[in-house]
């Protein structure tokens, strides 16, 4: 129609000419259509107004309460079109403008939706309000959510009922599906703070499924199979237990009846989502039901979509309304593909994905055929959901497949191997990249050292080689293009995103070679020696913060697997190192105090000068008055960890008497896991060894480090499985034992912290 077409052009211009130049031009004609006493004027408007959010979202967002303010007013307008059309513009902001749509305006905009949702007389205006309802809550942060959880889902649950019984005398299901999707994504982002309304639901909406058998209620109950898998995953297996029997039954019996589906019913992706839901409640008992989930899964995985390449004729015979997209290749000619069946590909292989993750050997028997599906597809250019679920796939398919044995596992990493490294070489789009380059750094992690033969070293070496120099190449035309005289905001702001682009995939270069050298050691060194001049650039003074942070981090790596032959290249990277411990950009900051940790703990001798000239640098930067804020916080915690370390490995580096009263007021660290895990084993060591600094005279510093593992636990720093949760426990115990001492350290915690000893103590 007419009105969509001008709904499309108005949000390609507001993308493409960006807000600064449109909302000037087209805010006073919209407010003008607002106030029009014609309802097609003001309905018009409405949907103006939803289409530029997207292309005007930096400025629309200085004026948002002016605007939703007003918009919220039609929702109360005398002509149900126009509500309907206000109904679509609250729920397309509180898309663009998520989250701060839903901080902002979170009472006044589910209040006046609700209300929305009981205008009996009109059935597409109430399943609209409970459309935006949806689209307000998956961005909504708990947080805001459960002052309003009563107030919802009492509405949710009455408008339900009604709708059920006029579903059950009148055949009418428009609203009761967007109102059972609304059901879902409340439950979904209340999580466990749903359970007390679960039993207002659940036997509801298993009624729907089991009932709903028609053909023209199949949309209704594949999004009843949803929110209830949702609502399941919400509550938690066991509130769900209850019902999970009945629910898997009922799934079995569809699945069953699979055969009997056509190609196109919505069903089909709502049961494989719902499945692999499941899955992730159930855990390992979830493997018994595999045989029958798989066949219409890898079915579905499989669908190989229709592709033509046509002339310019007969493109146009073809219209959009069959399912095809096309790409103009010049001279008269298009590529043609169906894009049918492709979003319900992109979902079977996204839950194949799942069910690796979740079951892991669970998942053995399945792993061969699921990785002949999944290496071609590396090349499946058509959809980029299908290559990041495909390269997501691979570390988590080894890791299943190990269970076999390493001859089993071997032959399937070659399987993949070539592949992978061909794709990263190849692949255009830098978001599916970066993921092919993440999944191929964790493929290596598993296998470990002798995964990669001669030939993969020495293709990989050049394509890391080319990718490094394009960064600097990309970088250069940059800066000519902010010379240029068309510069401006607006390009600018596309040139960051490029920069941020080529961050990421720089960041990727580093989590491959972190895995190669944790693998291969020193003895990979010699062909690292062909990239060195490219990592070497990236950390000189003048390159940007990114530049630098990535290349010291990489250089830690060095330092961390593969000393002391680490140090042949201390002269490229230890002044650079050392220079950049007091850098304005606490991200370079942090991977310079990380690299001088690593120095201490694995460098090995030829450190020791370097590690004692850091340490006063280390310490003016947890002693500046903002180390603490939350952008300064992580380096900080390096830092502090780093001076740990020094006083650990290579404490005639340092006078550990003096520094080590400092380092215990800076505990504990709680930011970075990693770090936390260093300092509080460290921490134990002292404690274990009687140093009489740490204790202080007679004990007297037990209650200060009470609080220390207190606060640790509060802040999660080291989780339970973790071997120095048990030695801090045991710390803890010995304490107990002697009355006196014990009273002393719990009576001068707060209530938080003694808790927090508690919990210590039941789970070690």
């Amino acid at each position: 129609s007419n009105a969509v077409a001008g709904q499309s052009a108005l949000d390609r211009m507001a993308c493409g000419l960006g807000g600064k130049l449109v909302l000037p031009m087209i805010k006073e004609h919209i407010m003008q259509m607002l106030q029009n006493p014609d309802w097609k004027y003001r309905h018009a408007g409405l949907m103006a107004l939803s289409a530029i959010g997207e292309g005007c979202h930096q400025q629309m967002e200085g004026i948002l309460n002016e605007i939703v303010n007003f918009v919220l007013l039609f929702l109360q307008d005398p002509h149900p079109r126009v509500r309907y059309a206000a109904c679509n513009a609250i729920g397309q902001m509180a898309t663009d403008f998520a989250p701060g749509f839903q901080k902002k305006f979170h009472e006044k905009a589910s209040t006046a939706l609700l209300q929305t949702m009981e205008d009996q007389g009109n059935q597409r205006v109430q399943a609209h309000a409970a459309a935006a309802l949806i689209n307000f809550t998956e961005d909504c942060p708990k947080s805001l959510l459960i002052p309003y959880l009563d107030n919802l889902v009492k509405h949710l649950h009455s408008t339900m009922v009604i709708k059920l019984q006029e579903l059950i005398q009148k055949g009418t299901k428009l609203v009761l599906e967007q109102v059972v999707t609304s059901i879902a994504s409340v439950a979904d982002t209340a999580e466990e703070k749903f359970v007390p309304y679960y039993d207002l639901f659940m036997p509801s909406l298993k009624h729907i499924v089991e009932n709903a058998v028609q053909k023209e209620l199949r949309l209704l109950r594949g999004k009843t199979i949803e929110c209830i898998s949702l609502i399941g995953l919400a509550v938690g297996k066991e509130k769900f237990m209850q019902d999970a029997s009945d629910v898997m039954q009922l799934l079995l019996k569809t699945q069953t009846d699979f055969s009997d589906l056509e190609d196109d019913d919505p069903q089909i992706s709502y049961m494989i989502s719902a499945w692999a839901r499941m899955c992730k409640i159930l855990g390992k008992e979830f493997q018994q039901y595999l045989p029958v989930v798989m066949g219409p899964l890898m079915k579905t995985a499989s669908i190989k979509p229709e592709v033509a390449l046509l002339d310019t004729q007969d493109m146009e015979n073809m219209s959009d309304d069959d399912g095809w997209e096309f790409v103009n290749l010049g001279d008269q000619q298009s590529f043609g593909i169906k894009t049918a069946g492709l979003e319900e590909k992109a979902t079977a292989c996204q839950m194949l994905v799942c069910y690796a993750k979740e079951l892991k050997e669970g998942f053995v028997e399945y792993t061969e055929q699921v990785v002949k599906l999944m290496v071609p597809l590396l090349k499946f250019y058509f959809h980029d959901d299908i290559l990041l679920m495909n390269s997501t796939s691979m570390p988590l398919l080894l890791e299943c497949a190990r269970v076999r044995g390493p001859e089993y596992l071997t032959q399937m990493w070659h399987f993949m191997c070539d592949a992978l490294i061909k794709a990263i070489g190849t692949e255009p789009d830098s978001d599916v990249l970066s993921e092919i380059m993440h999944s191929f750094a964790k493929c290596i992690e598993v296998m470990g050292d002798g995964c990669l033969n001669n030939e993969h070293f020495e293709e990989l070496g050049g394509i890391l080689k080319g990718k490094l120099e394009e960064h600097f190449k990309n970088q250069e035309l940059r800066q000519v293009k902010r010379q240029d005289e068309d510069y401006d905001e607006q390009v600018e702001e596309s040139l960051q995103d490029e920069d941020d682009s080529d961050i990421y995939i720089l960041t990727k270069v580093s989590d491959i070679l972190h895995s190669i050298f944790s693998s291969y050691k020193e003895k990979v060194l010699p062909w690292f020696e062909r990239l060195l001049p490219l990592i070497v650039n990236l950390i000189c003074p003048h390159r940007p913060w990114p530049d630098r942070q990535w290349g010291l981090c990489i250089f830690d790596d060095i330092v961390e697997h593969c000393s002391p032959s680490s140090f042949k290249y201390a002269e490229y990277f230890l002044r650079p190192m050392v220079q950049s411990i007091c850098d304005s950009s606490p991200e370079v900051r942090q991977a310079a105090a990380y690299g001088v940790g690593v120095m201490a703990q694995f460098g090995g001798d030829s450190y020791r000068p370097f590690c004692t000239e850091a340490l006063p640098l280390l310490v003016r930067v947890i002693q500046s008055p903002d180390a603490k804020t939350k952008e300064n916080v992580n380096a900080t915690e390096n830092c502090i960890s780093a001076v740990g370390k020094i006083m650990k490995f290579k404490p005639d580096c340092v006078n550990v008497e003096e520094v080590l009263p400092h380092w215990l007021s800076w505990l504990p660290l709680h930011e970075d896991k990693e770090e936390a895990v260093h300092s509080f084993n460290y921490l134990c060591d002292l404690i274990e060894s009687n140093n009489p600094i740490v204790l202080g005279p007679n004990n007297s510093n037990l209650p200060r480090i009470f609080g220390i593992i207190a606060d640790g636990e509060i802040h999660e720093a080291i989780k339970h499985e973790d071997p120095c949760t048990k030695r801090l426990a045991n710390v803890v115990r010995q304490v107990q034992t002697s009355g006196g001492l014990w009273t002393e350290c719990i009576s001068q915690l707060n209530a938080d912290q003694q808790a927090a000893i508690q919990e210590l103590l039941n789970s070690a």
